[in-house]
């Protein structure tokens, strides 16, 4: 019950507040700065003029070529290779071929992994944000 109650109020936070860019709030350089919109509270905290986007060459930091490919309903998972050897990849469903080169981003990485959709195990999986592939 408890868990469900903190599920509970980290959602409703969730929707409460709503992270923008600096300079789209009225925070000053080093300062919080909130801002109502419509029912939702805006906090602006990152440093005054400190921008949020990622540059398009350092988005995608990793590449490989596809070993094996397994889809979900949610996901795709991919085998790449490594300089290290091959590593499991997961990212939202997308369309990729086998054999193919990829370029992707940083992720999380989760060791003991089981999907219940792959039914599979996996000893460790690196769950990424951006993939697409490479054209030829």
């Amino acid at each position: 019950m408890r868990k469900i109650l903190l599920m509970m109020a980290l959602a409703f936070a969730a929707n409460s507040a709503v992270a923008v860019p600096s300079g789209t709030g009225p925070a000053k350089a080093g300062k919080v700065g909130t801002q109502p919109r419509g029912n939702r509270l805006v906090v602006d905290s990152l440093p005054f003029a400190h921008s949020t986007a990622i540059p398009a060459d350092t988005r995608l930091v990793n590449s490989g070529k596809v070993l094996e490919l397994l889809d979900t309903d949610m996901y795709t998972y991919l085998q790449v290779t490594t300089v290290k050897g091959p590593l499991w990849i997961a990212a939202y469903k997308t369309n990729v071929a086998k054999g193919a080169t990829v370029k992707y981003s940083n992720g999380v990485a989760m060791s003991n992994f089981f999907s219940n959709a792959l039914n599979r195990h996996f000893e460790v999986i690196v769950f990424v944000d951006s993939l697409e592939q490479v054209k030829k």
